[in-house]
This record gives C-alpha cells, sequence and structure tokens, in this order.
C-alpha cells in the first residue's frame, strides 16, 4: 500500500465504532474542493510503513479501520490489505468515489461498510471532477452497494454553484431506495483549487428545502 498518513484514534468516521484511518495515496479525480490534496499524486514506493505493528499494539482499544484517500481503489494490493486488517480482527470500512467496480466488488466481500461519494449527477461529473469519467461504472458501484448486503451510505459535499435544487432530484433518482445519504455542508479550508476558498454552501433553510426533495426518493437524508 502507498500510504499518505494514519489518523490513530476517530470517534466520528465509522459509524459508531473507534477507529484508525489509513490515508492512501493517489486519486483519478480532481475536485476543486477536494480537502487532502497533498494525497492526490502518488509519492512513495508501495510500504505498509509500520502500520500493521501500530495496529496489534490497538487491539482491544480500536473497533475497525477505515481506508480512505485519495482513492483507495487504485492500490493494487487493496483486498490483501484489508484481508490482513480482518484477520488481525478489526472491522474495515472503505471510502470511494465508485470508478473502479471491479475492485469494490471484490472489496464487499471482506469490508463491513463502504461509503461512496455521489459528485452530481452523472451528466454533470465530469464538470465536478475536472476528468472523463464512465458514468456506467458510477451507477454500476450504486449497485454494487446498495445490494451487497453491507452497511453502507452514500454522500455529497454541496458547493452552492456546482449543484442546484433540480441536481438533487436527479441524485434523488440515481440512488433511489438508498439506506442512508449525507448532505456535506462544503467549508473552505484545504482546497485543490485555491479559488474554491469563495465558494459558498446552502443556508440551513435551503438545506432542508433539498432534503425534502430527496426524502421523496431515499428515507433517510442526514445534512452534516
Amino acid at each position: 500500500m502507498q500510504i499518505g498518513g494514519v489518523q490513530k484514534t476517530s470517534l466520528l468516521d465509522f459509524p459508531d465504532k473507534i477507529s484508525a484511518i489509513v490515508f492512501t495515496q493517489g486519486c483519478n479525480f480532481r475536485c476543486g474542493y477536494c480537502h487532502n490534496p497533498e494525497l492526490i499524486v502518488l509519492r512513495n514506493e508501495p510500504s505498509d510503513d509500520g502500520f500493521f505493528e501500530f495496529l496489534e499494539t490497538r487491539k482491544g482499544k480500536l473497533d475497525g479501520v477505515v481506508i480512505t484517500g485519495g482513492e483507495p481503489c487504485l492500490q493494487k494490493d487493496l483486498i490483501d490489505f484489508i484481508k490482513r486488517i480482518k484477520e488481525m480482527g478489526f472491522l474495515v470500512k472503505l471510502d470511494t468515489n465508485g470508478s473502479f467496480p471491479e475492485v469494490l466488488e471484490q472489496a464487499l466481500s471482506y469490508i463491513d461498510y463502504v461509503a461512496m461519494d455521489i459528485k452530481a449527477p452523472v451528466e454533470k461529473y465530469s464538470d465536478i471532477v475536472r476528468v472523463k469519467i464512465n458514468p456506467d461504472k458510477i451507477r454500476e458501484s450504486i449497485s454494487l452497494i446498495m445490494k451487497s448486503g453491507v452497511d453502507y451510505e452514500f454522500r455529497t459535499t454541496v458547493v452552492r454553484s456546482q449543484l442546484s435544487y433540480g441536481d438533487f432530484e436527479k441524485i434523488g433518482v440515481m440512488i433511489k431506495g438508498a439506506k442512508r445519504y449525507y448532505l456535506q455542508k462544503f467549508v473552505p479550508s484545504i482546497t485543490l483549487d485555491e479559488n474554491m476558498m469563495k465558494e459558498t454552501t446552502y443556508s440551513n433553510a435551503e438545506f432542508e428545502a433539498i432534503k425534502d426533495i430527496l426524502s421523496e426518493y431515499i428515507d433517510n437524508v442526514v445534512i452534516r
């Protein structure tokens, strides 16, 4: 694994669990609002970098491990990495952008929770992620997750200038029947594109209106 960093303890990233977070290097998207821009480019040779030695010291203290990025599904040894964590008795949550359904399908056999970013309606994806994408791969990942039996969430970072009310209706149709969908308020702190620091998100009242639109398609819509 090409590891870009480790957060030793989190109470927030794995629902109802105490976890460590592994940040993998490399991402195939170039979202302007990315808050981990230092992870986008692959910089190091593959190395576990003492991670499993660290995990040994956390047995009985942590419930699980969150694998995030970057985009973890770019890692050639992701599945073996997950298996090794599971063999040590930890739960595993995977964060993904959903652009590698063939890898995601393998991972779903071993993980306990998956969070997939929904960037936009598929016709607007390339505008948001700033690279050409295959929309069928996004749709396939959504379907795989919803049919997998693995606990999951979908989530969207909301920038006012990028997503309209009508876009959220289209997203609702994309993930109709989903178990859980989070609307994440964009906070301009660290971004890949410095121009994004000038962007804003919707007001609380507007988020409630968006939630009402989505509730026609998804039972559990949460603003965070």
